[in-house]
């Protein structure tokens, strides 16, 4: 019997912990779908004043709802200013895609930015290391227009995203 090895394993990392590649990675490759349970904006605020760690890991599903990845690789999906990765949604669920080579035993980052729409209001204080670091993560809309641009041409921002957006394709 047989044992395929998962793509993804969780190490602690510059930031607590996150996803390590168990392989290198090309360009627009799949690495994983993320798993979880697809809850209500209204449920994710609730959490916010109960367990705002929770509320902060769940994951922009679509306009109104979210994915809650409690227990899944998305639970330890890292934001990175100048990520290898994208969270995208394909065939209705929330997948990993690489947006440039990765090698094995890097780190898998994304911008959390592009899943939070201009109606998301969230910050955070960003200390990925980068030498790009923006220093805060915010919503797309409030990106540099360069940036917006070329994650839009990477395919790295979700539809229902875009639709948040004044001015856009």
């Amino acid at each position: 019997m047989t044992t395929t090895r998962p793509p993804l394993r969780v190490e602690r990392v510059r930031n607590g912990r996150g996803l390590v590649a168990n392989r290198s990675f090309h360009a627009g490759e799949r690495i994983t779908p993320l798993h979880g349970r697809v809850v209500s904006a209204r449920t994710v605020w609730g959490w916010w004043e109960r367990d705002p760690r929770r509320a902060a890991n769940c994951i922009r599903f679509d306009a109104d709802r979210y994915l809650d990845p409690s227990g899944a690789w998305g639970e330890f999906a890292n934001h990175g200013c100048e990520p290898n990765a994208a969270i995208l949604r394909e065939r209705g669920q929330l997948v990993l895609r690489a947006l440039r080579a990765i090698r094995a035993d890097d780190e898998v980052l994304h911008d959390y930015s592009t899943l939070l729409g201009a109606d998301d209001v969230w910050t955070m204080r960003c200390r990925c290391g980068a030498h790009g670091c923006r220093g805060t993560v915010r919503n797309l809309e409030r990106l540099p227009a360069s940036i917006v641009d070329r994650y839009i041409t990477l395919g790295a921002v979700p539809r229902f995203i875009l639709d948040t957006l004044a001015d856009r394709p």
